[in-house]
């Protein structure tokens, strides 16, 4: 699961035009430093991938009182679009935009619609782990269940077989492992909303911890 658990991160790119990322001249969010490569940030054990008994489940408040259900060749037999997006760590570091490939969260949102009155998700990873969104996030044009990266399939340690990539949340917003989501009509906090951190995720508005929540932005 993704989380704020930080490994040794390089410095940036030096020498005549490095932009502020040390590969291009695309901003790099406030209170954050460039990463080179790809650190390995997560909580706990890199579960073990099993495909025979993979599965993805859409359930909770769904239009018709149902739940969906793939097996691992279905879900990745799923339309694939790419993005292109970074990824933003809460303890500071990013990692530069680069080129993602999976099913669109709004595909998801088309086969398994949510009730009217669904405006939160939780997207649920192994462990147990869970971390919530709003529906207008999670249903974002460039929000994507990661299958490859930069046309590569995921390695283990980055999230295969499946990675949430939210653009414009912190990463702990977009857990590896991931193995279904729920709809929900009340929000509540995840794994590490629970243990401290932003109830919304906002990167370019610095939303890192708990206390700096406004009225409106947290569960009653």
């Amino acid at each position: 699961m993704e989380g704020p658990v930080e490994r040794p991160v390089e410095g940036p790119a030096e020498g005549p035009g490095a932009g502020p990322w040390g590969v291009s001249d695309e901003p790099l969010p406030p209170g954050q430093r460039p990463a080179r490569g790809w650190p390995t940030t997560h909580y706990g054990p890199v579960p073990r991938f099993r495909p025979e008994r993979w599965r993805f489940r859409v359930f909770g408040a769904t239009a018709d009182g149902g739940r969906r259900e793939w097996d691992h060749d279905g879900f990745t037999a799923l339309p694939h679009h790419t993005v292109t997006a970074g990824l933003d760590c809460v303890t500071r570091f990013s990692v530069p935009p680069c080129e993602w490939s999976g099913v669109a969260a709004r595909t998801l949102l088309d086969l398994a619609p949510p009730a009217p009155e669904a405006e939160h998700v939780m997207v649920w990873a192994e462990y147990g782990y869970g971390a919530n969104l709003r529906m207008s996030d999670f249903a974002g044009e460039r929000t994507l269940f990661a299958t490859h990266r930069e046309g590569e399939p995921l390695t283990v340690e980055h999230g295969f077989p499946l990675r949430l990539i939210v653009p414009g949340l912190y990463a702990w917003k977009g857990p590896k492992w991931v193995r279904g989501v729920e709809y929900m009509t009340e929000d509540r906090r995840g794994f590490w909303e629970e243990r401290g951190y932003h109830n919304r995720g906002e990167v370019w508005r610095e939303q890192r911890y708990s206390h700096q929540e406004d009225p409106g932005d947290g569960p009653g």
